[in-house]
């Protein structure tokens, strides 16, 4: 499938919550920086992993966002960017904001690969 069809399925989406908008921010931002023109179902995640070995890798070796505010801007409805002091408080009690950003990743590029798999079965 073509990257370029990956985007328009990613664009016509209507995500409602902040996270949603930013896991598709995320996989936007993945297909743009991709060199390939197409990508297929059992070579998309490595693809989109770009040589890191996972996504908390790909998060935590600085291939995404690096700094806490930026993330939270994203992922986050206002509450709770005010409940967590636009990113200077952790997101929760297990992670940091590298770590919340490795899931949304992981979930963007599912997001990605379901699109793929879809696309070549038609």
């Amino acid at each position: 499938m073509l990257v370029s069809d990956v985007v328009a399925a990613l664009g016509s989406r209507r995500d409602r919550s902040a996270w949603d908008r930013g896991v598709t921010a995320y996989a936007l931002e993945m297909l743009e920086g991709l060199e390939v023109t197409e990508l297929t179902a059992r070579t998309v995640e490595r693809t989109l992993l770009d040589g890191a070995p996972s996504w908390h890798d790909y998060s935590w070796g600085g291939c995404a966002l690096i700094y806490d505010a930026d993330i939270a801007e994203r992922l986050c409805c206002p509450s709770e960017l005010r409940r967590c002091r636009g990113g200077e408080r952790r997101p929760n009690a297990a992670e940091e904001w590298l770590d919340t950003q490795a899931r949304a990743c992981f979930q963007a590029a599912h997001r990605i690969k379901r699109i793929v798999s879809r696309g070549q079965e038609e």
